[in-house]
């Protein structure tokens, strides 16, 4: 899952040696000065004092040394050449520089303290699941299910993808349009991943004839994977965040975007294609 070395500029938190073979720990909140045990070579004063007050939102850690193996961090995108954004490279060199592997889902709509854990759960599960699978090999085994598209029972006694994390969104965005507070119920998207950088989803709704209500997420991946498509988590946890929008239709109006806006937002998206691994698979979004 991840690569940390030998764990020489990282600080165990909690050890337990009798934890061998027991499963990760996860500890919430904590800040990068409590990780690591001093400054890496390569690393400038600036760079060291801006990063050790930066926080993780969950840190994973082995159960049987405490190292940290990953951290999370939910935060919403910072502007180019903002100061913020350069405390953020800042935190970046120096997780590289001491070998700690961090996961940052960038939005401005999902909050750590509620989708910090479900998403660290997420990953993990993805990975065990991944690893029974590589496990279970043999030329005669039918090819396994990928952890995203495992089909069985939803919360509101539907069938379908239960690894989904859009799709109580999506339940409730049905609901909605009964109760006419939408135009459409359905919860549609879009998924890529930059060269060399990270992964996007979109997702959006209609809430009425005129304007859609739009979530993008932008997925991280240093030195760690998410055990599925980022791309397609990413536009999952987008649904998610449209979900968390949708609560508010009742009270202060959301901002909304036009449909040819969100179309000429595609066609930007398709138009850079030649950025993107893989291309770009959703030119039918780009039709008139």
């Amino acid at each position: 899952m991840t690569s940390t070395g030998t764990g020489a500029w990282l600080r165990p938190l909690t050890a337990d040696p009798d934890r061998s073979g027991a499963g990760p720990v996860v500890h919430p909140d904590r800040r990068l000065g409590e990780l690591v045990t001093g400054r890496p070579p390569g690393i400038t004063g600036h760079q060291w004092s801006s990063a050790l007050r930066e926080g993780f939102d969950q840190v994973v850690c082995d159960a049987r040394t405490g190292l940290p193996a990953f951290a999370l961090r939910i935060a919403p995108p910072a502007p180019p050449g903002s100061p913020r954004h350069r405390v953020e490279r800042a935190t970046t060199a120096v997780c590289a520089a001491v070998g700690l592997p961090v996961l940052t889902v960038e939005n401005a709509t999902l909050a750590a303290a509620g989708h910090g854990r479900r998403i660290i759960g997420y990953v993990l599960d993805a990975h065990r699941y991944a690893g029974a699978a590589d496990g279970s090999g043999g030329e005669l085994d039918p090819v396994p299910v990928g952890f995203r598209d495992i089909v069985g029972r939803l919360p509101d006694g539907r069938s379908g993808h239960v690894n989904d994390l859009g799709a109580l969104a999506r339940a409730a965005a049905v609901e909605a349009y009964v109760d006419r507070r939408l135009a459409d119920p359905l919860v549609r998207g879009l998924h890529v991943r930059w060269q060399g950088g990270p992964a996007e989803g979109w997702s959006w709704v209609s809430v009425r004839p005129d304007g859609c209500l739009v979530e993008r997420v932008r997925i991280w991946e240093h030195g760690v994977s998410c055990g599925v498509d980022a791309a397609r988590l990413a536009e999952d946890l987008a649904a998610a965040a449209v979900g968390e929008r949708l609560r508010d239709l009742t009270g202060v109006p959301p901002q909304l975007v036009t449909p040819e806006e969100l179309r000429r937002s595609v066609v930007e998206l398709r138009d850079r294609s030649d950025e993107l691994v893989d291309g770009f698979a959703f030119a039918h979004l780009c039709a008139d």
